[in-house]
């Protein structure tokens, strides 16, 4: 039983893995164009923004950034910093907003489940410091 459970953890986990795998990839792909397009002959840092429900787990997003900058050109010295961006919604009927990881769709200020994510969601190149 124990067994059971810890083997669908891990697949969990792979999934998890996997999407932020997925992200990273596209990073890297994007930054390595920008670097050719403006022949940077290295990246020192990427900034990037993510927002805390994003769905991106921050440590495996830089575990997985550190293993694909060693397949690149001009990513293998890079840094990463994760600026995270908090969840804020916005309430329709009271106008108010939120911390959307404390409350989810339900305003605390009037109860209202007619809200909307403002920030949080985004997955962002802020920017890239080359030398």
């Amino acid at each position: 039983r124990d067994l059971r459970m810890s083997r669908g953890l891990g697949d969990v986990y792979k999934r998890q893995l996997m999407h932020e795998l997925g992200i990273v990839m596209q990073v890297v792909d994007q930054v390595e164009q920008v670097a050719e397009e403006n022949s940077v002959s290295q990246v020192r840092r990427v900034n990037m923004e993510i927002g805390e429900v994003s769905g991106v787990v921050p440590e495996l997003f830089t575990d997985c950034f550190h293993w694909a900058k060693k397949r690149t050109q001009h990513l293998r010295e890079a840094e990463l910093e994760i600026i995270l961006l908090e969840g804020v919604s916005y309430c329709q009927d009271c106008k108010g907003t939120y911390k959307t990881t404390d409350y989810a769709k339900e305003c605390p200020h009037c109860g209202s489940r007619r809200t909307y994510l403002l920030t949080g969601n985004e997955i962002n190149i802020r920017d890239i410091e080359v030398t």
